[in-house]
């Protein structure tokens, strides 16, 4: 192996390295859901799962939240976390909407 290719091979490296960790700082930086964006709303997403209408969704209760949602794609300690249904945003732990789906035990 030539000193040209062994400089070329260390440069790769040390920009796949960066790229990767470029995407994953952009991947944890995502914006949070709002209560009002329009998916929100259509879904009925609260961030707050206590202020969630009782009247409006009876099936909701008081044990349900992202966070132990089978959709919610961060870890249980997560304050927030990726969701399927609102891609490029997080949705907080303590949220809820009406596709909640309970995790497998």
């Amino acid at each position: 192996m030539s000193i040209t290719n062994r400089r070329t091979f260390m440069l790769q490296v040390v920009v796949g390295g960066s790229a990767i960790a470029a995407t994953k700082a952009m991947a944890q930086a995502a914006p949070q859901v709002a209560d009002t964006d329009a998916n929100a709303v259509s879904l009925g997403y609260k961030s707050d799962a206590s202020k969630v209408d009782a009247k409006k969704y009876p099936a909701h209760k008081a044990t349900q939240h992202c966070g132990n949602c089978a959709l919610f794609q961060g870890k249980a300690t997560d304050a927030a976390g990726p969701c399927p249904l609102f891609p490029g945003k997080q949705v907080s732990s303590k949220g809820w909407c009406s596709a909640y789906q309970p995790k497998a035990a």
